[in-house]
């Protein structure tokens, strides 16, 4: 009698370990064999990407709104505009960036959206002047490194920008001879302002500085 009991708790034993692994296969939690990249190896961020100015006509009035042509664009008439009046409409674009755990980035960019509009192209190149600001400074120098496939061969140089995600850059012999050693390399970057929170800026590689 005894033996039976054991013969039924060894059968019951194997039939909840079999239940249980059946489980761990048919969900949808990672295991310990899982080698997707989760949440823990990425980084998301949302960052103020570009700004441009737009032409464009006032429409029809509504109430203290007005649309803006040729795209029938509904916005505050701040300026108290009229029907027919040309207009400068300040545009902003954000971007949703995505980095993995070999440092490497997707990105999303918004569509356009007005933020603001003006009586002439002056005022507006003004206002998106101090949202995009060039300047020159020392960036971290990642690596040169070269490619080769049958008779030609690219060269290609790495830097990390401020805002911490790193860049490649197509580059020529003479370049890559004058980086092949350096640890610390001088760009020029377009650093694009957030309209809402100005702290908050997006450098952008825009060339050498040399």
């Amino acid at each position: 009698m005894k033996t039976k009991h054991k013969f039924i708790r060894t059968g019951l034993g194997l039939f909840l370990l079999a239940t249980l692994l059946l489980s761990a296969c048919s969900s949808n939690e990672p295991s310990v064999f899982d080698t997707s990249v989760t949440s823990e190896d990425t980084s998301v961020s949302r960052v103020p990407w570009d700004y441009r100015i737009v032409e464009g006509t006032v429409g029809d009035l509504i109430g203290s709104d007005m649309t803006v042509l040729p795209n029938n664009e509904l916005m505050p008439n701040d300026g108290n505009y009229a029907t027919g009046d040309k207009i400068w409409s300040l545009q902003y674009m954000d971007a949703e960036m995505t980095t993995d755990a070999s440092q490497r980035t997707d990105v999303n960019l918004s569509a356009w959206e007005t933020i603001k509009t003006f009586k002439s192209q002056e005022e507006a190149k003004k206002d998106m002047d101090n949202l995009k600001i060039n300047v020159t400074t020392e960036v971290d120098l990642v690596g040169v490194y070269q490619t080769k496939y049958k008779d030609q061969t690219r060269d290609f140089a790495v830097v990390e920008l401020p805002s911490g995600n790193r860049i490649k850059q197509p580059i020529d012999d003479a370049r890559y001879k004058e980086l092949e050693k350096k640890k610390k390399v001088s760009v020029k970057l377009e650093e694009v302002h957030d309209f809402a929170d100005y702290d908050s800026a997006y450098a952008k590689f825009r060339g050498w500085a040399s």
